[in-house]
């Protein structure tokens, strides 16, 4: 984990929502489904976290940035932090899931599977911005099809609508579930593993986990 200055670089809308595209050290540039804590002022007690959406030239692209931000605005920043997506180079088929209102998190995922020759569907109830054209889109009801056809799975989901997509997901057929399947779960990370404060707390097969440090990327079979 490293501390550091940022600026901010621009500030634009994509799906949708507001997304920020910062300049910093390569060192503090998290990878897909890690995070960032910011904040204007080193002394600031609840920093915001900021997750990797995209690359961008000397920085990265991240969501979600406070409203007082705008282009040239200095920030503190520590990290990256907690367990980002591990993509097996082996994969060849990825479906990437958004169960909710946002893909940004996964966005991060295209191009590097794509630079390794996967095919790439991207699975969700909403329109999806700025894809490649070699990026499939389906809607949330083929999700069965696509976690059977995947060799890798990725999705995204907040704590509040995880129960239901477990519901969801347990009754397909678990022969047909992707070996290598992972899940990103949204939820408050404000003290970023530092007081162990609980308030991401999320229950897992082996007890309670800190999305903070032991995620916010977890195993799907450990949910």
């Amino acid at each position: 984990m490293q501390t550091g200055k940022g600026q901010i670089n621009e500030l634009f809308l994509l799906d949708g929502l507001r997304h920020v595209r910062i300049s910093c050290p390569a060192e503090l540039i998290p990878s897909p489904g890690q995070y960032l804590l910011a904040s204007n002022d080193s002394s600031a007690p609840l920093p915001v976290p900021l997750f990797y959406t995209d690359s961008a030239p000397g920085g990265f692209i991240a969501v979600p940035p406070l409203n007082s931000w705008i282009p040239g605005t200095d920030i503190h920043l520590r990290g990256p932090l907690g367990r980002g997506f591990a993509v097996p180079v082996s994969a060849r088929k990825v479906g990437l899931a958004a169960y909710g209102d946002s893909f940004s998190r996964l966005r991060g995922l295209i191009l590097p599977v794509l630079k390794q020759g996967a095919s790439v569907v991207v699975v969700a109830d909403f329109q999806v911005e700025q894809l490649p054209d070699e990026v499939e889109v389906q809607p949330l009801s083929s999700l069965g099809e696509v976690v059977a056809w995947a060799d890798y799975a990725a999705l995204d989901v907040s704590r509040e609508n995880l129960p239901g997509l477990m519901e969801k997901l347990r009754g397909l057929n678990q022969a047909s579930m992707p070996n290598d399947a992972q899940i990103f779960i949204d939820t408050p990370v404000p003290c970023g593993g530092l007081a162990v404060c609980g308030v991401c707390a999320v229950t897992t097969m082996s007890g309670w986990k800190m999305a903070c440090k032991d995620g916010p990327v977890f195993g799907l079979m450990d949910i």
